[in-house]
C-alpha cells in the first residue's frame, strides 16, 4: 500500500506540473505587446512659398508707338528702342545721307556735344531713307565723323513718327528734330532752319531741367 500511496502522489504531482501556467525554465510566458497605433500627426497650414516670384511692376505710363518701336544700331547691330533711355536728355534728328542741310545740322550738333558731352545726353540720327542699308548710313556716319548713334527707320517706325510729329518729320531738309526729356516726354518738333551749336546746347539744357 505504501508503494501504491507513493506511486499515486508521483503521478498526481506531474500532472499538477503539466496543467501549470509557469513556463519551463520557472519563467511566465511573456504575452506579446497589443499593437497601438496613434493619431496621425496634424500638419499646420503655412503660408505661400517664400521664395514666390514677386510680382512685377506695371508699366509707370503707356509710351506711344514711337518710343517703343525697336531700331536697330547702324554700327553695332544692337537693338535700341527710343524709351531706352529714361534719366537722359536723347537728341533725335531725322535725317538723309543725301542732304546738305542735315550735314550742316550735325556738324553744328558735333560741336554742341562737345559742350555738353554724353554723361547726361544722347545724341541719335535717324535715316528717313528706309531702304538704305544699315552698313551705308554707319559709312556715311564715318566719314562725316559723326560719332554719335545713327539707325535706319523700318517703314513702320517712320509711320509712327510721321503719325505723332507731322509730315515735317519725313523732310530732311527742313532739318527737323526734337528731343526726349529724362522723364520720357517730348518736346515739339523744330524744323525750318539750321540751328547754331549755341542754340542746340540752350535746347537740350532747357530740356534737361539744368
Amino acid at each position: 500500500m505504501t508503494y501504491l500511496r507513493l506511486f499515486v502522489l508521483i503521478v498526481f504531482m506531474f500532472t499538477v506540473a503539466a496543467c501549470s501556467p509557469t513556463a519551463p525554465g520557472g519563467t511566465s510566458p511573456t504575452t506579446a505587446p497589443t499593437p497601438t497605433t496613434s493619431a496621425p500627426t496634424e500638419v499646420p497650414a503655412t503660408d505661400a512659398p517664400t521664395d514666390a516670384p514677386a510680382p512685377t511692376d506695371a508699366p509707370a505710363a503707356n509710351l506711344p508707338a514711337w518710343q517703343t518701336i525697336p531700331l536697330v544700331d547702324a554700327r553695332t547691330g544692337e537693338t535700341f528702342t527710343l524709351s531706352d533711355f529714361a534719366g537722359k536728355t536723347v537728341y533725335v534728328e531725322p535725317m538723309a545721307t543725301w542732304c546738305t542741310n542735315c550735314r550742316q545740322q550735325m556738324r553744328n550738333l558735333r560741336d554742341a556735344i562737345a559742350t555738353l558731352g554724353t554723361d547726361d545726353y544722347v545724341y541719335i540720327g535717324l535715316s528717313v531713307e528706309t531702304n538704305i542699308s544699315a552698313s551705308t548710313l554707319a559709312n556715311y556716319a564715318d566719314n562725316q565723323d559723326f560719332d554719335w548713334t545713327f539707325a535706319v527707320l523700318s517703314p513702320e517706325a517712320l509711320v509712327a513718327l510721321t503719325d505723332a510729329f507731322g509730315r515735317t518729320i519725313s523732310n530732311p531738309p527742313s532739318t527737323p528734330h526734337f528731343v526726349i526729356r529724362p522723364d520720357l516726354s517730348a518736346g515739339e518738333l523744330q524744323a525750318g532752319r539750321i540751328k547754331s551749336a549755341d542754340e542746340l546746347v540752350d535746347e537740350l539744357t532747357a530740356a534737361s531741367g539744368a
